[in-house]
């Protein structure tokens, strides 16, 4: 099933989009939908990663060090 979204552009990034168009005989919503789905996952990775660096500056998340893992895992030298 496909879902659809207005997207606003700013002028100059849609002529872009137009002209990339008009050049490759592709849709302007093929590059769009592209663009999305190539950056999506840096997008979720960016907000969980700022999640999680939030909740360690409050003291809600625990860390560890390397030192403290390998002794942990009988790793350390």
């Amino acid at each position: 099933m496909t879902k659809q979204a207005a997207v606003r552009l700013p002028d100059e990034t849609f002529a872009r989009l137009k002209a990339l168009s008009s050049r490759t005989g592709r849709t302007a919503t093929y590059y769009i939908r592209e663009a999305v789905e190539e950056h999506l996952d840096d997008l979720e990775d960016i907000y969980l990663a700022e999640q999680v660096m939030e909740r360690v500056r409050s003291g809600q998340e625990q860390t560890h060090s390397l030192d403290e893992i390998e002794r942990d895992l009988g790793l350390a030298d």
